[in-house]
């Protein structure tokens, strides 16, 4: 089954594939598969799949650089091809981002979960207050 490949640049204000597209450069769609990165259909599956929008964005750059991990560098003549430098560019992106995500993941359960031996939570709140106000 052939996929689509389609942008509407009058559609970023939709929290959908062609903000996806837009975000990640993957804009060319002319040339379907051969400048296209993911079709629509992918694009869309991703976002169903992730209903968190960072996460959505994680699982489409892993998407691109594991496909295009697989393309070899190619030398023919003078001609030069690195195609393995554009798959490390976006496992770099794919790496932030999920550095990122990892940052802001900590949820309140998750810092109750932390304890010491004694089970008392190594976080709490008003930690960070003064002993004596007006210091």
């Amino acid at each position: 089954m052939a996929g689509t490949y389609t942008y509407d640049p009058s559609k970023l204000s939709d929290r959908g594939k062609d903000l996806m597209r837009f975000e990640l450069g993957d804009t060319m769609v002319e040339g379907r598969e051969k400048t296209s990165a993911l079709s629509d259909e992918e694009y869309e599956a991703l976002l169903e799949m992730n209903k968190n929008w960072k996460r959505a964005k994680l699982a489409c750059i892993e998407s691109i650089f594991r496909r295009f991990s697989y393309e070899p560098d190619t030398q023919t003549g003078p001609l030069t091809l690195q195609f393995g430098a554009r798959a490390k560019l976006w496992q770099e992106e794919y790496e932030k981002l999920k550095a990122s995500i990892s940052k802001s993941c900590l949820s309140e359960s998750a810092i109750k979960m932390q304890g010491d031996s004694y089970g008392s939570p190594y976080f709490y709140t008003g930690m960070m207050s003064m002993e004596k106000e007006g210091r």
